[in-house]
């Protein structure tokens, strides 16, 4: 594979064994006493390539020897592989014809930081999301029964996408849809942040029990001295019995599943040789491994959470360059966790990221109503219900692709009871590097069409905390606000926080050629094209909108009435945007004037810089002079 990425570094050759495997089959013509050498190959090259592009270095490092040994005993593409989320795809990427490429990972052009069904035939199921690889691999050994195949299917899950639902409702419906399908659940104690629940807490009982470990190894002695079927099935029984004895509802053999480990994650031979093993079975099995996410990289071993994806970093000591700002996610937490200092009726709710969205200071200052409940989003919603019903007011924080799974729970049962509910979505916008799996670009086209929700973003970061004090403030129904990732223009909040008017926009400068409508962070783009209009010899309006809905109809058709164009910036999609309501508006009120926008097309953008993506997708300055001209001359 070649590919033209926008990292221009140089970049060393691989290391001798890795060199070597341009495909699968160049893995197997190695020696198994060759195997440590090439995982210690692979972890060398993701720290060196990893520190200049950034990535999910930490998960990638703690599944080498399972990826090894994956591709080792099974035929890919032939048989196939899941991975759960696929953030820890990497090292799948480098044994199947990517190693040369692995420098480009989330670069234009490059390769994608997340499996990719486009990008290789390897590559059997895309992913992004959590509590996918189990229904997915499930479907697909379903279809290979259908059609009398016989190849293999692999889900690889770590043991916080069991928190979620959908993977869940997979292991109950295993038993009644194949005879012959393996789960990997991958044990290492985290997701992003350390994993929280009752599952959670069930892996780590099973794999610290040294009653159990003592059954199993003895339960293997008996098999490795008796030969035989009967005999491996009574040794099999006996290991069942003892597990039982210990733990009266072992998960998953009531799911009727047969169970295997856990076993080292790290021990490359005895993947080698359990692997071998199960593919041989007719049954649907579980291998439970233990891994350390971060393995053989000492700063990521210690930060477990900072190193699940980050961007460059220096390799003596994994340091990160500091931000000269502090980023939307950090304003919020600081600011919501003072808010709740003055308002016990405040709870802050997340879905397994309180790293991410800066809740881990909400919880480390208020933690008795901080609630982390899994990556479980369509839990997360009705939980935020019950504490709204209950006169709370909830702040239910989760990143805006990861919103979409809760989409059902927001019509039915936020907003048809009209609960005080307060979504809070982080990463609104493009989030780059990521690609589309984790772009926000869709949240107004699926709030703006809910009735009676208030939707809200804001141009700056003063403007951000006063809509959060707002939405603090605001019991009569659903809120929800937008923000993107990163930091924002340096506006200091003000030390006492105002609560605005609801559907009231900011008029900054009025005029009658052209009206401009900013919202959020593309009001800086506004402003420049603005500056650039006054420079030609036109009169320009500019709008700061900050309600998405209610729109603030009076304004904005009075100066869209007066202008020969209305341009309207957003970081969304245009299909079901901002700027479409806005188009919507103006034909409800018979006003002729046209509408020019700015924002994404209707397809999935690709990954790569901002800068980068919003240049060749038409987000810029100069495309806006372009089109409103078109009206002016």
């Amino acid at each position: 594979m070649t590919m033209k990425s926008d990292s221009s570094n140089d970049v060393p050759a691989l290391p001798r064994l890795l060199s070597t495997i341009k495909q699968p089959e160049d893995l197997k013509k190695l020696n198994r006493t060759d195997l440590p050498l090439l995982a210690q190959e692979i972890r060398d090259v993701l720290i060196s390539r990893l520190s200049v592009t950034g990535g999910h270095l930490g998960p990638n490092l703690g599944v080498v020897e399972l990826s090894i040994a994956l591709h080792y005993v099974f035929d890919s593409p032939e048989d196939k592989f899941t991975f759960d989320v696929s953030h820890q795809g990497y090292v799948h990427k480098m044994l199947t014809g990517r190693a040369e490429e692995i420098h480009t990972i989330r670069t234009y052009k490059g390769l994608n930081g997340f499996l990719l069904r486009t990008e290789s035939e390897h590559d059997c199921y895309g992913a992004g999301h959590a509590g996918t690889a189990v229904s997915a691999a499930l479907g697909m050994a379903s279809a290979r029964d259908l059609v009398g195949g016989k190849n293999n299917v692999v889900a690889v899950a770590g043991d916080a996408a069991f928190t979620c639902g959908t993977t869940l409702e997979a292991l109950n419906n295993i038993a009644e849809t194949s005879k012959k399908f393996i789960v990997v659940l991958n044990d290492n104690e985290w997701s992003i942040d350390r994993n929280v629940g009752a599952m959670a807490k069930y892996f780590n009982n099973l794999q610290t029990s040294s009653t159990y470990s003592a059954v199993r190894k003895k339960t293997a002695d008996i098999v490795e001295k008796i030969a035989g079927y009967g005999a491996r099935q009574f040794a099999h029984k006996i290991e069942r019995g003892a597990k039982n004895l210990l733990m009266p509802n072992v998960l998953f053999e009531k799911f009727g599943v047969r169970y295997f480990g856990p076993v080292d994650g790290h021990d490359i031979n005895m993947l080698i040789d359990t692997f071998s093993y199960l593919k041989e079975q007719e049954e649907p099995v579980v291998l439970h491994i233990i891994t350390e996410k971060g393995r053989g990289y000492k700063p990521a071993l210690d930060n477990p959470g900072k190193f699940h994806g980050l961007g460059a970093y220096k390799i003596e000591d994994g340091t990160t360059a500091a931000a000269s700002t502090p980023t939307y996610s950090e304003i919020f937490g600081r600011h919501l966790t003072d808010f709740a200092k003055k308002d016990e009726k405040i709870t802050a709710i997340t879905a397994a990221m309180p790293g991410g969205t800066k809740l881990d200071i909400f919880k480390k200052e208020v933690n008795e109503r901080y609630f982390d409940v899994g990556i479980a989003e369509e839990h997360a919603a009705l939980f935020a219900c019950g504490h709204a019903c209950e006169g709370l007011r909830p702040f239910l924080t989760i990143y805006s692709t990861f919103m979409q799974r809760a989409y059902d729970m927001i019509i039915h049962d936020i907003a048809l009871q009209n609960l005080p509910v307060r979504l809070c979505m982080d990463r609104a916008g493009l989030s780059g590097d990521d690609g589309p799996t984790h772009h926000g670009l869709f949240d107004i086209g699926y709030l703006r069409h809910v009735p009676g929700i208030i939707h809200m973003q804001p141009k700056d970061e003063d403007e951000f905390v006063d809509m959060l004090w707002t939405m603090a403030n605001y019991d009569d129904g659903p809120t929800a606000i937008r923000y993107p990732r990163g930091a924002g223009v340096g506006a200091t909040p003000k030390s006492e926080p105002q609560i605005l008017e609801i559907g009231k926009a900011e008029l900054l400068q009025e005029g009658t050629d052209v009206c401009l409508i900013g919202l959020g962070e593309m009001f800086d783009m506004a402003v420049q094209t603005k500056d650039k209009l006054e420079a030609l010899g036109y009169s320009v309006t500019l709008i700061n909108p900050r309600w998405i809905k209610p729109l603030d109809a009076a304004m904005i058709t009075k100066f869209a009435s007066q202008s020969k164009v209305v341009c309207t910036f957003e970081d969304h999609v245009l299909m079901n945007g901002f700027g479409a309501s806005i188009i919507e508006l103006l034909h409800d009120h018979d006003i002729p004037t046209h509408v020019e926008r700015i924002g994404w097309p209707d397809e999935f953008v690709e990954h790569g810089k901002v800068p980068v993506l919003r240049e060749i997708h038409g987000l810029t300055v100069e495309d806006a002079l372009k089109k409103i001209q078109r009206h002016l001359q």
